[in-house]
Formats: structure tokens, C-alpha cells, sequence
């Protein structure tokens, strides 16, 4: 029996008790193929540096509030200090505004296996 890989995430959101709630259904319904936890989250494109260097994560997860050039940034970052390894998701900007959290887990669990396996 092989067990299930583990994955420490990162995330990026400006709204971190969000950012939990969100990330806990994703770990819930993703939980019969990857352990993942959630180690950390960054406020500020400020924070990711020194989040990043203490999470020490395998994958990095930017929120829908950050513009394509902001979350280019902050994958810069975090792979600056992690390596090119981590694996990165960057949800589209506006998708929890315009469709709202439950197209948010949605779309990170359509897309997620894609990244980790």
C-alpha cells in the first residue's frame, strides 16, 4: 500500500482567515490522494520572503485578490528562496469576487492534481 505523498502550501492572501476556511475544504476533499498542510500564510507580497523562508513549503498558492504581474512576483520570491521546484498555483484575478469561494475551491481542486502528481 503506498501511502499518500505530503505537500507543505503557502498561501498568498490578503485575507488569511479566508484563505484557511478555503484551503481546509480543498485539504478535506483532496484528503483521499494527497496530504497536505496547510503551513503558512503571507498578508503582503512583503511577507513572502520571510513566510516562505520559514514554511519552508512544497507548493505556493497566490489568491484571486493579486494581479498577474503581482503574483509573477511573489512566485519569484518564494522560488528565489525555496528553488525552482516549488510548484506554484496562481488562481485567477476576481475569481472569488466575481464568482465567490465556492468557484474558488472548485477550480483549485479541478486544477490541483494537474500540478502536484
Amino acid at each position: 500500500m503506498s501511502s499518500k505523498p505530503t505537500f507543505r502550501l503557502v498561501t498568498v492572501n490578503t485575507a488569511p482567515e479566508r484563505a484557511k476556511r478555503l484551503i481546509a475544504v480543498v485539504v478535506e476533499d483532496m484528503a483521499y490522494k494527497y496530504n497536505i498542510i496547510h503551513a503558512a500564510n503571507a498578508e503582503s507580497i512583503e511577507e513572502v520572503k520571510e513566510v516562505v523562508e520559514a514554511a519552508k513549503p512544497d507548493v505556493l498558492f497566490t489568491a484571486s485578490m493579486w494581479t498577474p504581474e503581482e503574483s509573477d512576483e511573489i512566485i519569484a520570491i518564494a522560488k528565489g528562496v525555496v528553488g525552482p521546484d516549488l510548484k506554484t498555483f496562481a488562481l485567477p484575478q476576481g475569481l472569488q469576487v466575481n464568482k465567490g469561494p465556492d468557484a474558488v475551491v472548485d477550480y483549485i481542486i479541478k486544477h490541483l492534481p494537474a500540478l502536484l502528481d
